[in-house]
C-alpha cells in the first residue's frame, strides 16, 4: 500500500475511534467519579500531581491513593500519584530529585531554608490569598510568622499542630510504678545517673538509655536553640535578646554534655550500636528505660502505642515557640511544578476537610480501622490465615501524621491508651500559653556561602554521631571537631548570621 494511503487509512481509524468514544462517554453522562450529587469530573479534565512524602510504604499504599483520587477527583478534579520514601532515604531521595530537576509537584519538606535557598520551592503567598485561602485562615497565623523568609515570602505550608515542640523524657510507666520514680524531678542528664545504674543492676532486660546518631537537641537543657537546624551548629539562647551567636561545641555547655554522655556510654548505659543507629520511630516492644523525644500535649499517648507497652512522659524544656518547632512539619510545591494552582486546591483540602485528612492519616474506615462508640479511631490489625489478628503486627496502612497537614480536623485515637475526647482543646490551650522565642521567625540569608555550608555539614558528619552519643574520647575528639569546623568556614559563617541577626533585631525593636 502507498505510504499516502496507509497514512490516510490510519487517520481516519483514529477519527473513527475517537468519535466512538465520544459517543460512549456522552451516552455515560461523564460520570467517571460522580456520586452523592456532588460535581462530576471526567479523566480528560483530571490533573494528577506527583506527591512525595517521608514514611514505610505501605501494603495498602494503592488501595488507598486509588480511594483518595477517587475523593479528590471528585470534589477538586486532582489526582495524586502518592509516594512514600523510607526513613533512612527520604532526604538523599530528595536531594537528589532536586539536583537532577526530577519532575515533581509536592513534597515533604524538611530543611526548609536550605532548599528554598537553592530555589527549589514556589513562592506561595500569592496562592494562599486566592485558593488557599480557606487553609491560610485556619492554620495558627503563627505558624505562617515563623514561615516567613527574610524576603517575607511563604514557601510552605505548615502542619497546623502544637507549637511548642517541647524536649520530652519518656519512661515505661511498669518501672516507674515498680520503683516509685518520680520523673518530674529529672531535669538534667547529670540528675539521670542514680537511675540508668539502678535499671541497670535491676532490669538487665532493659536498655537503660536509647539514642541514634542524630540524637538529641540536650543544649536546650541549658536554653539554645539552633539558628536553622543541627547540621549547622550555630545556636542562641532564646530567651536573651542579646546573646551572641555561637558555635555550640565551643561552649562550656556543651563540653558538660559531652562528658556526662561519655560517661554514660563506658558504663553501659547507652546503646552500644547508638553512633550508628539511623533515627526512627520507636521499636515495638523494645524494653527500654529512658528515651527522650519532642512533642506536645498528650505525646506519651501515641509513644505508648508506638512501643506496645505504656510509657510516661516528662518535658525538661519550656512552652517555647521556636522557628525549628513551628517548620517541623512542612510541605511545599516544587518550583518547577506545571500545576501550582492545582497543587495549592490540593494542599487546601488536605488541610480543611476531615474526610480527606482522616483517610490520609489513617487509611480507609472499615479496612484499616473502625470508629468505636466514642467516634475514635480503633486500628484494624492484620490477621493471619485463621482470620486472627497478629499480635504487634504493624498496620497495613499508617499515615505520619505531622507530615500531612492540620491536625485539628482529625479524629481521635480510641483503643488500650484512648486519647482524651478533648484532646484539640487541650492542645489549643497549650498553644494559647506558649511564649516566642527572641529569635523566632529569624532565618539568615546563606544563599552566598554554599560551599562553606557543605563543608561543614561534611565535617559535622564525620564527629557529632560519635561525640553526641558518647561513642568518642571527648578530649582526643572534640578539638579536631572544632578545628576543621574553623577550617571548613564556621567562623566565616557565623559573623554573617552575626550581622543579620544584629540588623534583624535592630529592626524588629524599632517596630
Amino acid at each position: 500500500m502507498p505510504r499516502q494511503q496507509l497514512t490516510f487509512g490510519i487517520s481516519r481509524l483514529v477519527t473513527i475511534l475517537m468519535l466512538t468514544m465520544g459517543v460512549v462517554m456522552a451516552s455515560a453522562g461523564c460520570s467517571l467519579f460522580a456520586s452523592n450529587g456532588e460535581e462530576s469530573t471526567s479523566d480528560e479534565d483530571t490533573v494528577n500531581l506527583i506527591y512525595y512524602t517521608i514514611g514505610e510504604p505501605d501494603k495498602d499504599l494503592k488501595m488507598v491513593n486509588d480511594k483518595i483520587n477517587e475523593i479528590l477527583a471528585r470534589k477538586i478534579g486532582i489526582t495524586i500519584t502518592y509516594v512514600k520514601i523510607g526513613w533512612q532515604e527520604y532526604e538523599d531521595r530528595l536531594n537528589t530529585m532536586v539536583s537532577a530537576g526530577t519532575p515533581f509537584d509536592i513534597a515533604f519538606a524538611p530543611e526548609y531554608a536550605t532548599y528554598i535557598q537553592r530555589g527549589a520551592w514556589l513562592r506561595l503567598d500569592d496562592y494562599l490569598s486566592s485558593v488557599g485561602k480557606e487553609m491560610y485562615d485556619v492554620i495558627d497565623p503563627i505558624f505562617w510568622e515563623g514561615m516567613r523568609m527574610h524576603d517575607g515570602s511563604i514557601y510552605g505550608v505548615p502542619t497546623n499542630k502544637e507549637l511548642a515542640t517541647r524536649e520530652q523524657w519518656m519512661y515505661p510507666d511498669e518501672l516507674v510504678k515498680k520503683y516509685n520514680i518520680d520523673i518530674s524531678g529529672y531535669n538534667t542528664l547529670e540528675s539521670l545517673e542514680p537511675l540508668f545504674k539502678m535499671i541497670k543492676e535491676k532490669e538487665p532486660a532493659y536498655q537503660p538509655v536509647e539514642l541514634d546518631k542524630d540524637s538529641q537537641n540536650f543544649f536546650a537543657l541549658d536554653g539554645y536553640e539552633y539558628i536553622i537546624d543541627k547540621k549547622l551548629p550555630l545556636m542562641v539562647l532564646s530567651q536573651d535578646p542579646d546573646a551572641p551567636v555561637v558555635n555550640i561545641f565551643e561552649t562550656k555547655e556543651a563540653r558538660k554534655v559531652l562528658y556526662t554522655l561519655r560517661r554514660y556510654y563506658i558504663a553501659g548505659y547507652i546503646n552500644e550500636d547508638a553512633a550508628l543507629r539511623e533515627n526512627q520511630g520507636l521499636g515495638r516492644n523494645e524494653r527500654v528505660f529512658w528515651k527522650a523525644a519532642g512533642g506536645g500535649p498528650l505525646s506519651e499517648n501515641s509513644w505508648s502505642k508506638d512501643r506496645g507497652y505504656k510509657v510516661v512522659a516528662h518535658p525538661v524544656t519550656p512552652l517555647l515557640v521556636t522557628t525549628e518547632s513551628v517548620r517541623g512539619g512542612i510541605i511545599a510545591v516544587s518550583a518547577d511544578t506545571k500545576h501550582p494552582v492545582e497543587c495549592m486546591k490540593f494542599l487546601n483540602v488536605l488541610n480543611t476537610d476531615p474526610e480527606v485528612r482522616n483517610l490520609f492519616n489513617y487509611g480507609i474506615e472499615g479496612v484499616h480501622y473502625n470508629l468505636d462508640s466514642n467516634g475514635q479511631v480503633v486500628l484494624i490489625r492484620p490477621k493471619d490465615s485463621h482470620g486472627d489478628p497478629i499480635p504487634d503486627a504493624p498496620p497495613n496502612y499508617t499515615g505520619v501524621q505531622y507530615t500531612q497537614g492540620n491536625w485539628f480536623i482529625l479524629k481521635t485515637m480510641g483503643g488500650d491508651v484512648p486519647d482524651p475526647l478533648n484532646k484539640w482543646e487541650q492542645y489549643r490551650d497549650s498553644n494559647s500559653h506558649a511564649l516566642k522565642s527572641s529569635i523566632f521567625g529569624f532565618t539568615p540569608n546563606l544563599s552566598s556561602m554554599p560551599i562553606q555550608r557543605k563543608n561543614i555539614e561534611m565535617v559535622w558528619e564525620k564527629y557529632y554521631p560519635s561525640l553526641m552519643t558518647g561513642s568518642l574520647d571527648v578530649d582526643a575528639e572534640l578539638p579536631k571537631f572544632n578545628d576543621e569546623l574553623k577550617q571548613a568556614g564556621i567562623d566565616e559563617v557565623r559573623a554573617e548570621v552575626q550581622k543579620q541577626l544584629d540588623d534583624w533585631r535592630a529592626e524588629h525593636n524599632r517596630k
